[in-house]
């Protein structure tokens, strides 16, 4: 088992280059395809539109989020095809990481010219 280094290293070298080789212009749904693709395809498991389960403080099941990719079994990882990111999708994610109760999460942006791409640990963010 790959430790959560181990793992983010993976998932941002393979979408580093499908940056480069696809570059800025697609839709989110085709970047989604070609990480998932690249990722299998380097013995990662990867699972796309992951439903989530979204607990409130007192454990109540509240609803469902679908992460873009959920990596490891363990990592969210959250695709943007924006011209850059914005504060409300660094608040997505980690507002999904809290209510889902994932400790992971990434945020990769392959709409801009200059590649951007963030981790985020829920226990590190809460105690920011």
């Amino acid at each position: 088992m790959k430790t959560m280094k181990e793992l983010c290293d993976i998932v941002r070298e393979t979408a580093f280059a499908i940056h480069v080789y696809h570059g800025q212009g697609h839709l989110e749904k085709v970047y989604e395809n070609a990480l998932a693709h690249r990722l299998r395809k380097a013995g990662v498991v990867v699972t796309q539109q992951q439903p989530l389960t979204v607990y409130d403080e007192d454990g109540t099941v509240i609803g469902e989020y679908f992460a873009d990719l959920f990596v490891g079994e363990r990592l969210i990882v959250e695709l943007k095809a924006c011209r850059t990111l914005a504060p409300e999708h660094i608040a997505q994610v980690l507002g999904n990481l809290k209510s889902a109760r994932v400790e992971d999460g990434m945020l990769i942006n392959f709409g801009s010219y200059k590649f951007e791409i963030r981790k985020y640990a829920l226990s590190a963010a809460i105690k920011a």
